[in-house]
């Protein structure tokens, strides 16, 4: 099957399940090569923009590959400015998503600061339903998950099937350490979020992100003293 053809649903569970036994012990390049040469123009790159490394591979994979970036509305100015500088200095296309209400709608909807009162719905309306929406074109997708994050990210297979979204879901460094993302930050001088030489080292909406405190795991700034771990997009 060539690239130019669109794969039924059956098709890509395949795909995802034999890729996930025969990529799980590749480097993250040729994952990300496999991609390419797989679903071409169906397959985009989600980023946070706390850091552009699995941009910057997939633009060695993919010259001007889809990177997809979610514009909650209450991001930090730094992780904007980021995006900004990954669309200009990459060979990618940043294509930024914005929830269907706007902050100030969602306020009058359903109240200020849902973000502290009901995250989870926060993160459903502004993070989740909006990617719902902007992964229609795409028949896989690629993510910067690693295991080494968090306990709930610990089993994060390479290549896996999304049954929600009935596409192939790829975590092309997700054997990776914070030491290899180092090292390939410091090899390719790869763009970073300001925010994470300034006690940060996981960087979301800034009403739900603090900085990390010495021995805790990366994850333990997002939605601080709620019990709280992911957004949703990753359930």
């Amino acid at each position: 099957m060539t690239v130019t053809e669109r794969h039924s649903a059956s098709e890509l569970r395949e795909l995802a399940e034999r890729a996930g036994r025969e990529l799980e012990e590749a480097p993250a390049l040729e994952v990300l090569r496999w991609a390419a040469a797989t679903f071409g123009d169906r397959f985009a790159v989600t980023s946070s923009m706390e850091d552009a490394v699995v941009a910057h591979l997939a633009s060695r994979a993919r010259p001007g590959v889809d990177v997809v970036f979610l514009d909650t509305g209450y991001h930090f100015p730094e992780t904007l400015g980021t995006r900004d500088a990954v669309d200009a200095v990459l060979d990618v296309r940043v294509v930024t998503l914005t929830p269907e209400r706007t902050v100030a709608q969602q306020d009058a909807e359903y109240g200020p600061k849902l973000h502290d009162r009901d995250p989870d719905r926060c993160c459903a309306l502004r993070k989740v339903a909006p990617l719902e929406t902007g992964l229609r074109p795409y028949d896989a997708w690629a993510t910067g998950l690693r295991r080494d994050e968090s306990p709930t990210r610990a089993h994060t297979p390479v290549v896996a099937w999304d049954e929600r979204r009935r596409k192939v879901k790829i975590a092309p460094i997700a054997r990776w350490t914070q030491d290899d993302v180092d090292a390939y930050v410091a090899e390719h001088g790869v763009l970073t979020n300001p925010l994470l030489t300034d006690g940060y080292a996981s960087v979301g909406c800034a009403p739900c992100t603090r900085r990390v405190r010495e021995g805790e795991d990366a994850r333990a700034g997002r939605w601080a003293g709620s019990g709280k771990t992911e957004c949703g997009i990753h359930l």
